[in-house]
Order: structure tokens, then sequence, then C-alpha cells
């Protein structure tokens, strides 16, 4: 007679040598309470085994372990003990580091195929109710299921909101303190905003969802002309008075000193109308060029009209591109060498923008 789950022994009445009996269910006791196995990998028993060594059988059992596959197998008095399992059997595989369970056939790892309706998960952290997944970890990966695994080779990762005006986004963050912000942000546009502090916040680009059209709002880009005729006297490089602004983003062009200044290094591009007005010649010469702080002739930007001129028609277009530091000042000037003039009012212009 024998237990019903563990098959330990019973003592029968009245028997001889109950120790014996008492023993070996001890011994199987001290075998199955707290499962651990060696290895659940060999077909064949190891050669030097030490006593209370278990094993998992595996597939194609031979030697003492024949049909014995997926049983336990336990070295106890110098010889191998068969112990089938039963359906709900623990244990530890120490080679592997894996918990598997019996369900009846055979050994499973404990962690299910699927998790269903969890309201919280954490990964090396707690979550909570603001953040029901929360992960701590050094890497993540996603990777595609492959065409010879049955899938298709690609991976697409879908995010969604309820409705436009939601907010639907990745939130980058350096010391718990936001930094940047990718999404659909408040609209069904697509947005990028920068904070230096996690509080104030920049929309640096946005791409109109009906045209594609990219935008970036924090780019400085000017465009001004002069709302009056400048005088320029002979053979004088002198800065026209650019003064009136139509489109001024950012700030970056001062019409009280006709200057742009960069407010960030980077590459630049300028351009320049100016028109001639006759004060007493038409033959004058104009001449207009862009310069850098005050002294330097920008590369490129130099231009002359030398055939006669006509008063309010004669014009000459600039256009050229620069590297610029932060701090950097771009201005227009123009001069005539043969005769004084005027660069007229209302067409004499000057625009730029930031392009890499």
């Amino acid at each position: 007679m024998t237990t019903p789950n563990l098959a330990l022994p019973y003592i029968a009445a009245a028997q001889a040598q109950k120790h014996v009996t008492h023993n070996a269910a001890l011994d199987l006791l001290d075998a199955l309470v707290q499962l651990s196995v060696k290895d659940r990998d060999l077909a064949a028993p190891p050669a030097s085994p030490v006593e209370g060594d278990r094993y998992i059988v595996a597939a194609g059992g031979t030697g003492a372990w024949a049909g014995w596959d997926s049983d336990v197998a336990l070295f106890s008095g110098g010889a191998w003990v068969r112990l089938a399992p039963q359906s709900g059997w623990r244990v530890w595989i120490e080679d592997e580091a894996v918990l598997l369970v019996f369900d009846g056939t055979s050994w499973t790892g404990v962690t299910p195929d699927a998790l269903q309706g969890l309201t919280r998960l954490g990964l090396g952290t707690t979550a909570d109710a603001a953040n029901p997944f929360s992960a701590k970890l050094n890497g993540a990966l996603w990777t595609a299921l492959t065409a010879p695994e049955g899938g298709s080779g690609d991976l697409r990762v879908t995010l969604n909101k309820e409705t436009a005006a939601g907010v639907l986004s990745f939130l980058l963050q350096s010391g718990f303190s936001g930094r940047a912000e990718l999404g659909l942000l408040g609209s069904d546009d697509l947005t990028l905003k920068v904070s230096p502090d996690g509080t104030a916040w920049l929309d640096a680009l946005t791409v109109d969802r009906a045209t594609g059209i990219v935008d970036q709002p924090q780019s400085p880009r000017f465009k001004a002309y002069t709302n009056y005729d400048n005088y320029v006297a002979l053979t004088t490089w002198t800065k026209i008075g650019i003064n009136a602004v139509e489109a001024n983003d950012q700030g970056a062009f001062d019409p009280a000193t006709n200057l742009f200044t960069a407010p960030v290094a980077g590459t630049y591009l300028f351009g320049a109308s100016l028109l001639y007005k006759v004060n007493a010649s038409t033959s004058t010469r104009m001449r207009g060029r862009l310069v850098l702080n005050g002294t330097t002739e920008i590369r490129g930007s130099f231009g002359e009209v030398s055939s006669a001129h006509k008063s309010l028609a004669t014009a000459l277009w600039l256009q050229t591109m620069v590297p610029l530091s932060a701090g950097d000042t771009v201005e227009l000037q123009g001069y005539f060498r043969v005769a004084d003039g005027y660069f007229a009012a209302d067409k004499t212009t000057f625009w730029g923008c930031k392009v890499g």
C-alpha cells in the first residue's frame, strides 16, 4: 500500500523491520519535496552520480533509465529509483534556472503563453495607477516575427488616442524632467516640441497631416524693406536703412539697427534687391553687398550694375549662403562709384533664413 499522490509506502500492521519502510518513505520525501533536478536533457544516466542526485529523463531514455522518459530519476542507495510525476508537480531545473510544471503529459514552463486582462505590470519596478505599465531596465528590443517563423517579417507598433484634441506622444525626459515630446499633441498634426526645463515648451517642428508640409516654427527667418529713399554718397559703402518688417520669425532682424543677428550657429541663406533712384546722373554704377559683423564682405554677395541706369527701374539682386556663429550680424550695404544716388523706398529689400 502506498499514498495516493507521492506513492510513499505505508507501514503495514505487524510488519517486521518497520524502519525499512519508514526510511524508504523518508527517502522519497527527501527527493520530492522542494523538487530540484540537475538536468532535463540527458537520456542516459551520468557516469558518477552522487547520492540524492535527481534528473528528469529526456526522450529516448537508455540504460537504467530505459522507458523512464519525462520521469524523475533519483539516485538513492547506490541505485536509480524511478519517480513517475503526477499532474501539478513543480520542479526547478538547476542548470537552466527555470521552473517547470508537469501538466499530466509533459513538463512545461510556468510562465503562461498569454497574459490577459492585467490591470498593472511592473518590470524591475512597481507599477501604479498613474503608470499601470512600468519598466526599469537598460535595454529593450522589439523585433519582427520572420516569415520562416510564420510571420510577415514586418513590425508595426500601433498607438491610438480617443479624439483629435487628445495627446498621443513619446515624452523624453532627463532626470524625470521633460526635454522633448513627439507625437500628436492636441491635434492630428505631427509635432515635435522641446523644453530647456520641463516647464517652458517650444514647437520645433510640425507636419501638416493634410498636406505633408513641414514647418519649423522656431527657425529664424525674415523679410524687410526700407520705407524711405536712402541717399548714398559717391564711393562710400553705406548700410541701407532696412527699417520696415514684413516677416520676422523669432525677431532675429532688428529694424532699428537694420541688422540681422544670428540667434544660433548654423548655415543661413540671404538675399536682397536694390532699386536705383537718380539724384543728378544716371551713370552711377550701382553696387551692393552683404556684410558680416559690419566689416567683412560675405563672399558671393557682391554685385554691380555697370550699364546706364534708369531711375526706379534699374535693379540689382544679391543672394548667397554663409555659415554664422551665434551673435554674428549681417547687413545690406550699397555703393555708387561714378555718381551718387538713392536706393529707392519700398522696393529695396533684404531677407534671410536659417537653412541648416
